[in-house]
Order: structure tokens, then C-alpha cells, then sequence
């Protein structure tokens, strides 16, 4: 991804974060990136690749993350469930692929097909996770929920209700008893 084009995508998601998914136009992107519009032109032809475009890079840029706290984990079963819980609770919702989703959503739900695809791909990767049937889905959806709580701001726990839901997953995707160094979250970093 060229520097141009990041600085397009996060003009956009500032764009859609302080006035809202409708309010996103090719204009307003421009404004934000200090370009002129046949400059975002060149790069997004139109809104509807503008949205592609931020929801790819959202989607990458967690997919890196999610790698990262995965390759952090050494034990398993269970890893996945961490490092996508770490994900969750590492991430800032104001921040992340919410702003292209919601683009998305209210432009073209179409444009959702990659997340929906990345999902697939994750659900597989949690129930394959070493752990007892459902159990890898299970913990997915509950940071899935925390995600859209933190979102909507509807009730999201504080920083010991994120510790508390932290230490929960490692008991049950690493095992209550496991030893010293087994099983751990990766690092998680709470406000």
C-alpha cells in the first residue's frame, strides 16, 4: 500500500468517525487529506472502492495483530482463542474496521462479503483450535460481542471486567490447572 493511499484511508475513517458512515463523500475525503478530488480520484475511483479499500486495510491490519499475539502463545490448545481475545481486548474500537463496516453497511452491503469471508476463515481457525467442540466458536463470538459492546457503548466492562474476562478465556482455552507460562494471554494492554 502506497503512503498516498493509507493517507486516503485514514482520512476517510476520520471522515466517517466525526460525521457519520452517510456522511462520507469523495469531497469531504479529499478536504481531510489536504488532496484535491481528481487526486483520490486517481487512487478510488469511486466511494464504493474508497469503503473496499478501508475495510482491506482494517481486515490486514488485524490479521497482522491477530498473528502476532498468536505467535506470542507458544502452548496450545487453545492459542488461537487467546490471541484473538487479546485482539479484542487490545483494540480500540474508534480505531478499527467499524469505521469501514458501518460505511459499508450503509453504502453497499455487499462490500461486507470480505469481512464475512475472514470470519469463515477465523471460525474454522477457532474450532480448530485443539479445543472441545464449540468451545473455539464460543470464545469467538463472545469477543465478537465485547467488540460490538465497546462500539455501541453499551455497558463494555472496565479494566478489571477486561482482566477478569482475559483470565477466563486463558482458563478455558488453556486449562484451569495448566502451569506456570501455559496458556497465558498475550500481553494485553487495558486502560
Amino acid at each position: 500500500m502506497t503512503d498516498t493511499n493509507l493517507l486516503l484511508l485514514q482520512a476517510a475513517a476520520t471522515v466517517i468517525r466525526r460525521a457519520g458512515s452517510l456522511n462520507l463523500t469523495l469531497d469531504a475525503v479529499a478536504r481531510e487529506a489536504g488532496v484535491s478530488k481528481g487526486g483520490l480520484l486517481y487512487h478510488f475511483p469511486n466511494k464504493e472502492a474508497l469503503v473496499a479499500g478501508l475495510i482491506g486495510h482494517e481486515l490486514d491490519c488485524g490479521e497482522r495483530l491477530l498473528g502476532e499475539f498468536y505467535e506470542r502463545d507458544e502452548v496450545t490448545p487453545g492459542r488461537w482463542a487467546r490471541a484473538y481475545t487479546a485482539l479484542t481486548l487490545n483494540g480500540d474500537p474508534s480505531q478499527d474496521v467499524s469505521a469501514g463496516l458501518m460505511a459499508a453497511v450503509a453504502l453497499n452491503p455487499e462490500l461486507l462479503e470480505p469481512v464475512r469471508e475472514r470470519y469463515r476463515q477465523w471460525d474454522a481457525e477457532a474450532e480448530a483450535d485443539g479445543l472441545e467442540p464449540g468451545l473455539g466458536t464460543l470464545l469467538r463470538l463472545a469477543m465478537d460481542g465485547l467488540w460490538l459492546a465497546d462500539l455501541l457503548n453499551l455497558a463494555p466492562p472496565g479494566a478489571q471486567g477486561r482482566q477478569t474476562l482475559a483470565e477466563l478465556v486463558r482458563r478455558l482455552s488453556g486449562g484451569a490447572g495448566s502451569g506456570a507460562g501455559q496458556g497465558q494471554m498475550p500481553a494485553l494492554e487495558t486502560a
